[in-house]
This record gives C-alpha cells, structure tokens and sequence, in this order.
C-alpha cells in the first residue's frame, strides 16, 4: 500500500469513528450526561442540543432532525468504512460536516465549528472524495467506487 492510498484509509477510518463516537455518545455509550468526556450521554441531551443548532425549526421537526441526522451519520459512516461508492458517501459527509458547521456557526458563534474541528473534518471529506474517483485510490481491497 502506497502512502497516499494508507492516508486516505486513515482518512476513511477516523472520518467514521468520529460519526460512530458522536452517535454512541447520544445512546449514552460513553457515559451518562455529566460525566467527563462526554457531550451529551443520552438521547434527550442530543436531541436538545439539536434544537439549539436548529432555533427556527418548529419544536415538532426538531427531535425528526435528531433522527436523520443519527441515521445518516451511521449510514455514512458504514459506508466509508465499506470503501463502496466512496466517492459519494464521503461528499455526503462533507455535505452532512458543512450543514453542521454552518448551524453551529450561526447558533453558537464561529468559533465553536472552528474549535471542534468540524470545518476540517468537512474539509477532509471532501478531500476524499475528490481523490475516491480514480480506482488507484481505492484504500482497500475489493473496495468499489461506482
């Protein structure tokens, strides 16, 4: 394996533990809310912040947009590690980090996208994303960018 193809593996990797984590931290895998290192610890936790990120969003949507956002973070997540359709699942993630990113910055200021390396994380995405499009770039065996 060359060392731009195990970069982009570690790429795909840390792009996915980061949904993984973010999602097992709302099923209070990491902990209960409170305890150190973890930023919310259960479901209503998650699903307040969200309403935090989205104040317009009337209070009905808001526990919707919870769940999507959950779901699509562990489809995409699956998806990076499975390497297939790469290129798209890692500009979804991109989209899904810059959708964030911007709610973060427009609820919470700039600073805290910036300080949780969200925009980075946006940015890796896409940078994968670009590069998932030539088979020479395909990280795993077997792996299928179609």
């Amino acid at each position: 394996m060359t060392g731009e193809r195990a970069a982009l593996l570690a790429l795909r990797v840390a792009l996915a533990a980061c949904f993984i984590s973010a999602v097992a931290d709302r099923l209070g895998c990491w902990g209960a809310p409170g305890a150190p290192g973890v930023a919310w610890g259960a479901w209503a936790p998650f699903v307040a912040f969200t309403g935090t990120l989205n104040p317009r969003a009337p209070a009905v949507a808001v526990p919707v947009i919870a769940w999507v956002a959950t779901v699509a973070e562990v489809v995409i997540a699956i998806g990076l590690l499975a390497g297939w359709r790469l290129r798209w699942f890692a500009g979804a993630s991109g989209v899904l980090l810059s959708a964030f990113a911007l709610a973060m910055a427009c609820a919470l200021g700039l600073k805290a996208p910036l300080d949780y390396s969200v925009v980075s994380a946006a940015a890796a995405s896409f940078v994968l994303a670009s590069r998932a499009s030539t088979s020479a770039d395909r990280a795993l065996p077997g792996a299928r960018d179609r």
